[in-house]
């Protein structure tokens, strides 16, 4: 049995990841199946790794405005780095290692078998949230993690650094393409493949770019689900509309000799009601309409990306005997049909500005350099 590996830059939703938010490609039956590695809050995890750093660096400041009050939200609001980070593993895809069939069951155990050495293999990357899902099409792990180096010359002697904190493990970068990052990535691949071994499967190397567009279609299928989901939510609101007419058949009678008016208790009751639920109801709209808006963004995103790498893969052609550019084409061919099928569902409910609005939007690369 062969099958690929894929490794994946994650966004990072840990509320996803924790089935506190379930979108609608999550199988809810199937959700006692998941296993929970690590899940503990961010922000304790902050603390835990740099306070004391936090404490030495302020005390060698002279000037107030160099101290630091708070760690965490100097990384947040920053821009050399992110708060952390996350990666998603799989083996094969939907086809030949679906969850509900036999071979999922084998996939969940390699990589219930690959996750148990990950922290002691990583001593530089402090994993707070870990999560193997058996609930969606294809097992698979969700791993973030807060990278961090000791000994630092420069700010907090302990800080967070993705860059040191790989160098720390002995990735060193090197030539062009031979990142700290993808030094690693290769790393942790080959450790998945021993434990693939162990269990009778055999790895099935694809080429970079190859495997940098499954990626890359895997995470505009998953954009395209949670846009569907929006969708549904903000359809049933709309459904739930305030009933106007009854507000406005209230009867209003004057108070003799003032300017005040009065109503029935029920009158009154009932306008009070109506009220709060115009307000429940504009929040919640407002925010389904931004989370749309972010997902219309990453789709924007990733449609670039698999144009691009398409138009890269062809460079290789003659390289790549085996590709078969037909196939490819007409997989992108499905995927931007696929687009337009969401896209006609966002104009159906009343949201096409959204989509004029960000029509030319395309969201920084999430991948590390």
């Amino acid at each position: 049995m062969k099958r690929t590996i894929s490794v994946m830059l994650g966004k990072g939703s840990i509320s996803h990841n924790s089935r506190k938010f379930k979108a609608a490609n999550v199988d809810s039956e199937r959700t006692s199946q998941n296993i929970t590695y690590y899940n503990e809050p961010i922000k304790d995890v902050y603390h835990k790794l740099f306070d004391e750093a936090l404490d030495r660096y302020n005390a060698k400041q002279k000037r107030a405005d160099r101290r630091i009050d708070n760690y965490y939200e100097k990384i947040r609001t920053g821009k050399q780095e992110k708060l952390f980070y996350e990666v998603i593993l799989q083996i094969g895809n939907n086809e030949n290692m679906s969850a509900i069939s036999g071979e999922g069951q084998l996939a969940a155990k390699v990589l219930n078998a690959y996750m148990e050495d990950f922290q002691k293999r990583n001593p530089n990357l402090y994993i707070f949230s870990a999560h193997l899902h058996m609930d969606e099409a294809t097992p698979h792990l969700h791993i973030d993690f807060v990278p961090f180096t000791t000994g630092s010359k420069r700010g907090l002697d302990t800080r967070v650094s993705l860059k040191k904190a790989l160098a720390d493990q002995g990735f060193a970068g090197g030539a062009r393409g031979e990142t700290e990052w993808n030094q690693w990535v290769h790393s942790e691949k080959e450790q998945l493949s021993q434990a693939m071994e162990h269990h009778g499967i055999e790895w099935e190397q694809l080429g970079t770019h190859d495997e940098h567009l499954s990626v890359m279609n895997y995470k505009k299928e998953e954009r395209a689900k949670e846009i569907k989901q929006l969708a549904n939510d903000i359809s049933a609101i709309q459904k739930k509309k305030l009933n106007i007419k009854s507000v406005q058949q209230i009867d209003v009678k004057n108070v003799p000799l003032s300017t005040k008016v009065m109503l029935s208790r029920e009158d009154f009751v009932r306008l009070s009601t109506a009220a709060k639920k115009y307000i429940a109801q504009e929040k919640n709209e407002g925010t389904l309409k931004k989370l749309l808006k972010a997902a219309e963004r990453t789709i924007a995103e990733l449609k670039s990306k698999v144009m691009a790498l398409t138009q890269e893969l062809n460079k290789y052609r003659s390289i790549r005997e085996q590709l078969d550019v037909g196939t490819l084409k007409q997989k992108n061919k499905d995927l931007l049909q696929n687009n337009d099928f969401y896209k006609s569902i966002i104009m159906q409910h009343g949201l096409g500005h959204l989509l004029r609005k960000n029509k030319d939007v395309v969201n920084k690369d999430d991948t590390i350099n």
